[in-house]
């Protein structure tokens, strides 16, 4: 483990940064980028970071949790300062259950063999991964603004699934989304970053330009972690559904109303997954995390105490 000094730009307040070896992959195997903050006696907490942005999502909600909680905010692997190896034949190196590995191994590093998962979009799907995978290990989890995989290419349909058109692009071959994305990155990813919150203030202008600028130099390897959704992911959540398996930990989500928009019933697809569920929309944006913090700090809190 070693201390990493992020460069210049935004950061957590009072968190250390480390580089972290999660895997001997390679020459030099995948290290990840994570802020670390709290009590390292405390309960522990990982915080797994959506699209388009970086570990930096959770600055407000770490900090509270920081009061007496051992919190871990780790770029995921492909994104902001962590590694981005190249994507396999196979599709496997940005597979949720790789990634949730790298989560695995990352808490191990501070000395946790058992911890509270939180992620919000990609990283949300990274944390159900983990929760399927290890059960023993994941004791809480906290899902913002996703469905599952499986069932989120489910409700997709028609015109309806204009709302997601960026993932029908990244799932196509390699070379044809990574060339149009690199032709105008700052375009591609402030989109999401306008047409998703309902709080503009919420990103400022500094964290803004951090997101846009780890995106722009991660174009392949966040491709490669949708592509990987529209593949691997499907037969892992599929071969779960189909073995009866389940989330058994005490689970918390919290979404916009999806379900009145495309015409599903949010909860009732997430009890199939988690039988221990709390399901509470919201009224803020997709950025809940950054739009508010305090009503998902307060969310998180009453998973904890579960």
């Amino acid at each position: 483990m070693t201390q990493n000094e992020p460069r210049s730009g935004p950061r957590i307040e009072g968190f250390g940064y480390h580089r972290i070896p999660v895997t001997a992959d390679g020459p030099d195997g995948v290290h990840l980028n994570a802020a670390v903050g709290g009590d390292p006696t405390g309960p522990p907490v990982v915080l797994l970071h959506g699209f388009p942005q970086t570990h930096l999502m959770w600055r407000h909600v770490a900090a509270d949790l920081a009061a007496d909680h051992h919190v871990i905010c780790p770029d995921l692997r492909g994104y902001g300062a962590s590694d981005k190896p190249a994507e396999s034949a196979d599709g496997q190196t940005y597979a949720k259950r790789t990634m949730a590995a790298d989560v695995i191994a990352l808490a191990r590093a501070f000395g946790h063999e058992r911890f509270a998962l939180a992620g919000h979009d990609r990283g949300a799907l990274v944390a159900i991964r983990a929760g399927l995978d290890h059960p023993d290990t994941v004791t809480h989890l906290a899902s913002l603004d996703v469905l599952p995989t499986l069932d989120m290419w489910d409700v997709l349909r028609g015109t309806s699934a204009a709302i997601g058109f960026h993932l029908y692009l990244m799932a196509q071959p390699p070379g044809l989304p990574e060339r149009m994305i690199s032709a105008d990155p700052d375009a591609f990813f402030g989109h999401f970053l306008d047409v998703w919150s309902a709080s503009p203030g919420a990103v400022p202008p500094k964290v803004r330009a951090a997101y846009l600028r780890a995106c722009r130099e991660a174009v392949p390897s966040i491709v490669a972690d949708y592509r990987a959704s529209a593949f691997a992911d499907v037969e892992h959540d599929t071969a779960d559904r189909l073995a009866g398996n389940a989330l058994r930990m005490p689970v918390t989500v919290l979404q916009q109303d999806w379900g009145a928009a495309l015409g599903f019933d949010a909860a009732g697809l997430w009890r199939r997954w988690a039988p221990d569920l709390t399901h509470r929309t919201v009224s803020c944006g997709h950025f809940m995390a950054e739009e508010a913090p305090k009503e998902v700090t307060s969310a998180l809190r009453d998973l904890l105490a579960r």
